[in-house]
């Protein structure tokens, strides 16, 4: 059965925890650049983003060491109390930038420690993780939705102190949640080890599964040049031809398609997990395209759906053959290591999206995020190891780590 106390506890955090994640940038974009400016939103964003992908390998090792609840509850109390001051600041006054910062860094470094457990969590409180996967994709779109108009509304009736406050409260009750949870306790003993050979321990695991680090390398190239490009661009795009409300119904669109994406993979299991993924993959080639061609509002819409649902389909595969092939006991140093390099091209891509359209028009810069996609869908079907994994058939991975190709 799925819905046990503790998937049913997990699943509560996680979704909270999402929401408090999703109203981030929204309250500063609002709240603080009514303050500081442009400028002071993309400093407390890019601190934020800078400690999450220089440290979550940390995070990848101490969740092995001490456990990825531990963490994911530390994490969460820090969070608490970042936000938590922010709230006060703006209750009581103008926040100095200063302090704005400090907080956003420290709640970043508490991002790159609980990230890595989010993965190691689910075959603690699952006995399908393929369906608790899709689960939580599912309350992921819900709060992708949900919690950027929650936090706008919030600041537009009550203020930027008000959001803050909401925020830290999502992050208490994940904390609260995670803490009540009684995973199974860990059956392998771990020997003393210094952090660095815990650092490259897990780097010997990641580099020694091809069909793991050519997926990594596939997808920082498709967030440097596809997914990362399209979040500012298509803003730009829609919003100047068919005005800000046209892209906002896409991006409900994309969250819809995420969630029909997420119900489709907790019903189809298919017997090579990342070769189904990157088939589905193909639907996303509408979401740059539509945009690139300047499709009327339905069109862009139903391009959207589809590109939702098939990213989430891929998403679900990976996690779960993720969390079933790799074995436990490092099972959170290589989630770090795959979700730096994720993040990583995504932020690259987002990054460098200005500056590349000084040069080259955002349309065309579209017209090639489509093309990469269909690049990076035929290397997945090609590279053998990823076309032919097989997903696990008895449950989580609990054996010993050995070097996998």
């Amino acid at each position: 059965m799925l819905w046990n106390r503790d998937f049913s506890l997990y699943c509560s955090a996680r979704t909270v925890s999402l929401l408090g994640d999703a109203m981030l940038p929204v309250a500063a974009a609002l709240a603080v650049g009514g303050v500081y400016g442009v400028a002071g939103v993309g400093y407390v964003l890019a601190i934020w983003t800078g400690p999450f992908v220089l440290l979550i390998v940390f995070g990848g090792v101490f969740s092995d060491r001490v456990g990825a609840r531990t963490m994911m509850i530390g994490s969460d109390a820090v969070r608490t109390v970042t936000q938590g001051v922010v709230a006060i600041a703006f209750f009581t006054g103008t926040p100095p930038l200063w302090l704005l910062l400090v907080c956003s860094a420290l709640s970043g470094t508490a991002a790159a420690m609980f990230q890595p457990g989010v993965n190691g969590m689910v075959p603690l409180v699952a006995t399908d993780p393929q369906r608790a996967n899709g689960v939580l994709k599912i309350a992921d779109a819900v709060t992708q939705l949900g919690g950027p108009v929650l936090a706008g509304v919030l600041v537009v009736a009550a203020g930027a102190g008000p959001v803050y406050a909401v925020d830290a409260g999502t992050f208490l009750i994940s904390g609260v949640c995670l803490a009540l949870i009684r995973p199974a306790p860990a059956t392998t003993a771990r020997a003393a080890a210094t952090l660095l050979r815990d650092l490259r321990r897990g780097w010997t695991e990641f580099r020694a599964r091809t069909w793991m680090w050519s997926v990594i390398l596939l997808w920082m190239g498709f967030g440097l040049c596809a997914f990362g490009p399209y979040i500012p661009l298509a803003s730009q795009l829609i919003s100047a031809r068919l005005g800000a409300e046209a892209y906002g119904w896409t991006i409900a669109a994309l969250g819809t398609g995420t969630m029909l994406g997420g119900f489709v993979a907790i019903r189809f299991r298919a017997e090579h997990p990342l070769a189904a993924g990157a088939v589905a993959l193909i639907g996303f080639v509408a979401v740059p395209l539509t945009v690139a061609l300047a499709a009327p509002l339905p069109i862009l819409i139903a391009g959207h759906i589809t590109g939702g649902a098939a990213i989430a389909f891929w998403s679900v595969q990976w996690a779960t053959s993720v969390q079933t092939l790799v074995p436990a006991d490092v099972l959170n140093r290589v989630t770090a290591y795959e979700v730096a390099g994720s993040v990583s091209g995504i932020a690259a891509g987002q990054a460098l999206a200005g500056p590349v359209t000084a040069v080259i028009a955002p349309r065309d810069v579209l017209l090639a995020a489509a093309a990469v996609t269909v690049a990076v869908i035929a290397a997945l079907l090609i590279i053998r190891p990823t076309r032919t994994l097989r997903r696990r058939q008895d449950g989580p991975a609990a054996q010993p780590s050995m070097a996998v190709r």
